[in-house]
Formats: C-alpha cells, structure tokens, sequence
C-alpha cells in the first residue's frame, strides 16, 4: 500500500549560520555600537536580549531577513513575548517549531477526510503517516496539504510505492 510521511522540520544548521550572520551584522552596525544586544540558540528556541524593544526587533527583522536567504521557513519561528531581564535588559524568546504537535496532526487527517480523499492518516509521533490505495490519491493529498495553511512549514518525505 502506498504511502507517505508528513514532517515539520527545520535545518538547524542553517538556522545556526543566519544567527551568526546577523550577530556579526549587530557587531558592527552603527546603531547597536556600545549595545549589550546578544542572542544564542538553545536546543529549540532563540533567545534575544538588548536594551529596548526597539533594538529587540531590529534584530528581529535582521534574523528573519538572513533565514529567508538560507531557505529557512518564517513559520517555523513562534515569536514570544517581550518580557524584562536583569540589568535593565529586555529580553525575547523565539521559538523553533520543530514536529507536528497531535492537534496539527489530527486537523490534517480531518483536512483529508473532509476533502473525500481516498486516504488514511496515522499519527507516529511528531509525524503523519498518510496512505492510499493509488499512487494518483496519495499525489493528490499531497497537492491539498501544500495549498493548505496549517500555521508551520510542512514537508512530505519518505514516499513509498
């Protein structure tokens, strides 16, 4: 039977080269000269700090300019809150989303359900097993999941005949 699995991933490698980019960018533009402005990637989030929410999205903009340039999706990034760190900082966090949460998951195989195609979604843990009968239905599932907004970038891979 015919299948393919649904992911969302995200090329931490090339997130890691955009953040240096724009650190480097940061270290040298004008307007941050004297500026405590960093920002550091732990495991599945960015965290940026500097000294107002001004500066705090400047570096923003910066980083999402460089991943775009790395083929990096912008809706992998969950931007957080804005909230107050020591020293009279502020400090933002970014999230990485990485996986498909089983809420995703579930509108998905609902998605495909309600669209009458000829396929069956399983959820195997951060992924979405899809498969059909026909290689045609399964292409067509995959051209309606890539039309759909589901609020992250999505992939299909591991396609098997």
């Amino acid at each position: 039977m015919p299948s393919f699995d649904v992911v969302s991933e995200v090329d931490m490698q090339e997130v890691d080269n955009a953040l240096h980019t724009t650190v480097k960018e940061i270290n040298t533009r004008y307007d941050f000269k004297g500026s405590k402005a960093s920002m550091e990637r732990k495991a599945k989030e960015i965290i940026l700090v500097a000294e107002d929410e001004y500066k705090l999205g400047q570096m923003i903009d910066l980083l999402s300019m460089r991943m775009v340039k790395r083929g990096v999706d912008l809706q992998a990034l969950d931007v957080g809150k804005v909230a107050s760190a020591a020293g009279g900082m502020e400090r933002q966090v970014l999230g990485l989303k990485v996986g498909l949460e089983t809420e995703v998951s579930k509108r998905m195989i609902k998605f495909l359900k309600d669209g009458k195609f000829k396929a069956q979604g399983s959820i195997q843990g951060d992924q979405l097993r899809v498969s059909g009968k026909s290689r045609d239905e399964l292409q067509a599932a995959i051209a309606a999941l890539r039309g759909h907004d589901f609020g992250l970038p999505i992939q299909f891979n591991n396609f098997r005949d």
